[in-house]
């Protein structure tokens, strides 16, 4: 894994931690347009970061689609990553 990889990768974490926070706030105060806009906001992203890595490097899950052969297999597994060399 490169360095443009790992910073994607990094990237695609961050915003998906965003998705993830702001979703269990909404479920507790759906009228904060803010956090709305935020999740919103964060959401595309991912969309765009995600779309960008599957062009480059493969597909990030199981559920994504593969080009031939099945490439989910090729990237590192999560266990592999050394995320101290970045």
């Amino acid at each position: 894994m490169d360095r443009a990889q790992m910073d994607l990768l990094l990237e695609i974490m961050e915003v998906s931690f965003v998705i993830d926070e702001t979703s269990l706030y909404l479920d507790t105060h759906p009228n904060d347009e803010k956090a709305l806009r935020l999740h919103n906001n964060a959401s595309q992203r991912y969309f765009e970061l995600k779309n960008m890595y599957q062009a480059r490097y493969g597909p990030l899950t199981n559920r994504d689609m593969s080009r031939y052969p099945w490439a989910y297999i090729d990237g590192p597994w999560p266990w592999e990553i050394n995320f101290t060399n970045f």
